[in-house]
């Protein structure tokens, strides 16, 4: 077979952005030159939630699990000597989707490029962000209504854009079944297409239908992931269709890209995360009428930090190898006319018509958010249960576990820490950029977006304008908040305890005799300090607890450590839990540690988990804290024992 009859491989990226624009510029460069042939940038938690580096919520989160990007200064040393209209470039970005994508078309025109040309994606998904990663803004109707603006602006300016990437790769690492990963995304983006079709002429909604796409998870079931793409494809179809009368079969075209499972790769024996990487990439590839358009890799060591760009380059070459050296991509798709296959696939397809029947009986996927959460909570308490019992094996965790030392994770360097300095020097930056700028043209151009924001219009035109006047990031999103207020989503915990009581009545028994000694029900507060959306954890730790018969308070995400030493204050915690995932968990608990002494809650003992390196968990303990957590540590159980044993620490209790 000559190269011209196989198929064109998806394209190749890689998931990367950290400590400065500079760094992240040199990052993408060396990947592009290594055969990767698209861009996924990852933002930092401020810039995704529209901060500037210097606000208080920003403290110890800057370039940590992204890219800063505050103004147009800093979005042209990312993409410098990069020509963005030869480029196909992803975004990871959505409360601030409207933001990025004005400063990346003022790149771009600054470079001559010729905007109609551009092709790449803006996440632009608000609706998981309230389901599972937190980095949302505003209240749904006004956020909606971004997503919306910046769809109409694309169809007119940048045809080859997509305007929105319906995102599902988050519900599963929230915990989703295969059946609500399919409901919850195509209810995301029905609610998406309803909103739009009020803007867009009708001779140009069908063309609209077909820009949008979807960016997904595969775990390791693969053959059921395999048949999840399968029913995407026939689903997306039928509601194209049926639901919004697209007649054109290229715009009814399931186009999705992927980043496959990151929540299944483990701390405990790493390595064997290499060969689920490559299992799960091949739900995503096998398949030639489900096959994903753009594929992105994480790396093997990811449970254990920030990868290395060697670790990055192996992922990379995953890829390469199974589009380049195999025969894939010279044959039509294997799986046509399986049996197996088609019972799989339909079996998904009625599960995900059911749960979308329940939603579309609420009134769609923004009246749904708080079920759709309590749902995804409710599946990822089943999950983990079933991890614990060792009805789902994973292997090196809860069988097989019988090791030898690896010589990956071992000396100086194995994973990729941020230069401390690096928000420091960002933060210079930024206050060097706002010395040098024209204030009247950015007091004018902010001006101008309140106007669109409160009138009704577009905000695209008028953030194009900020971003050309010198405007910041966190300029922008105080405008927003101010236009549309704040939002906090369900935590998706309620107080009432669940009917999953199996196994617990020996913790139950703890609690009910510590509180009786303490004179109370044992009051267990659990908070997120900083930015860090990522509530699995979270969640999952306050929802056990409730199950165990203590007195949770869990407010959700994005509090400052002020605010959690209040509520420790407040509610007379007896253990206080933190749950910290971007990398922050240092600066971050030096401050709270500090600010629990100075309240007189020095006595109260805190526990922290979180991606913590063993060097930083020494760290911690020595500033006070009582215990730290990692992804190695599943059993919740026997954190719930160690809570019960630190509120009060006798030695019945403690055995």
């Amino acid at each position: 077979m000559t190269q011209a009859d196989r198929d064109k491989p998806w394209l190749f990226r890689t998931y990367a952005g950290h400590s400065t624009a500079a760094a992240s510029n040199a990052l993408y460069r060396n990947n592009l030159s290594k055969g990767q042939t698209g861009l996924s940038v990852a933002f930092d938690l401020p810039t995704q939630t529209g901060y500037d580096s210097d606000h208080e919520l920003a403290r110890g989160e800057v370039g940590k699990v992204g890219v800063p990007v505050a103004h147009l200064g800093d979005m042209r040393m990312l993409f410098d000597q990069i020509p963005l209209e030869q480029m196909n470039t992803s975004m990871t970005i959505n409360a601030t989707a409207p933001w990025l994508l004005a400063l990346y078309i003022a790149v771009a025109e600054e470079q001559g490029a010729d905007v109609a040309r551009l092709q790449g994606t803006v996440q632009n998904d608000i609706i998981k962000e309230y389901l599972s990663r937190g980095t949302y803004i505003c209240p749904p109707k006004p956020s909606l209504r971004m997503i919306t603006d910046v769809a109409a602006y694309t169809r007119q300016h940048l045809p080859k854009w997509n305007p929105m990437n319906v995102c599902s790769y988050h519900l599963q690492e929230a915990g989703a079944t295969p059946e609500q990963e399919l409901a919850f995304a195509l209810a995301t983006a029905c609610a998406v297409l309803d909103d739009l079709n009020t803007k867009v002429p009708a001779e140009h909604f069908a063309q609209m239908v077909g820009r949008i796409s979807f960016f997904v998870n595969a775990g390791i079931r693969f053959v059921t992931e395999m048949c999840k793409m399968r029913a995407f494809v026939e689903l997306w179809d039928e509601i194209c269709r049926d639901r919004y009368g697209v007649e054109d079969a290229r715009y009814r075209r399931f186009r999705y890209g992927v980043q496959v499972n990151s929540l299944g790769l483990t701390e405990q024996q790493p390595e064997n995360n290499v060969y689920r990487i490559l299992i799960e990439a091949l739900a995503v590839t096998l398949s030639k009428h489900a096959r994903a358009r753009a594929v992105q890799l994480p790396a093997w060591n990811e449970a254990l930090g920030l990868p290395r760009p060697w670790d990055q380059q192996w992922s990379l070459r995953m890829q390469q190898i199974l589009a380049y050296e195999t025969d894939l991509l010279e044959y039509d798709d294997l799986f046509d006319g399986n049996p197996a296959v088609e019972r799989k696939v339909d079996a998904l397809k009625e599960g995900a018509r059911a749960e979308l029947a329940q939603i579309d009986g609420m009134g769609g996927a923004v009246q749904a958010i708080e079920y759709m959460k309590s749902r995804l909570v409710e599946a990822n308490a089943e999950r983990i249960g079933r991890i614990e019992a060792g009805e789902t094996v994973v292997v090196g965790v809860n069988r097989f576990t019988t090791t030898e030392p690896s010589p990956l994770t071992t000396g100086e360097g194995a994973i990729m820490v941020v230069d401390a300095a690096a928000e420091r020097d960002q933060i210079e930056r930024l206050n060097a950029w706002r010395s040098a700028r024209d204030e009247g043209a950015v007091a004018d151009a902010l001006a101008e977006l309140r106007a669109a924001a409160a009138n009704g219009d577009n905000v695209m035109p008028a953030s194009i304008r900020a971003a050309k006047a010198g405007a910041t990031t966190g300029e922008w999103g105080l405008v927003v908040r101010q236009a549309f207020g704040e939002y906090r989503a369900p935590t998706g915990v309620s107080r009432n305890p669940s009917n999953r009581t199996e196994g617990l009545d020996e913790i139950r028994a703890a609690v009910d005799g510590a509180s009786t000694r303490l004179g109370r029900r044992l009051k267990f507060v659990v908070g997120k300090p900083g930015l860090d959306g990522h509530s699995n954890g979270a969640e999952q730790i306050a929802a056990r607890a409730r199950d165990c018969g203590m007195d949770i308070h869990y407010e959700g995400i994005r509090l400052t450590p002020a605010e959690i030493v209040r509520a420790a204050q407040d509610e007379a915690a007896h253990v206080v839990g933190l749950s910290i995932l971007s990398g922050s968990h240092i600066p971050l608990m030096d401050e709270l540690m500090r600010r629990m002494r100075e309240a007189g809650l020095g006595h109260v003992p805190v526990i922290v988990g979180g991606i913590i390196p063993e060097d930083d968990a020494a760290r911690l303990r020595a500033i006070g804290v009582a215990a730290v957590y990692t992804p190695k540590d599943f059993e919740l159980n026997r954190i719930m024992m160690d809570i019960v044993a630190l509120a009060e620490p006798s030695p019945a209790v403690a055995q």
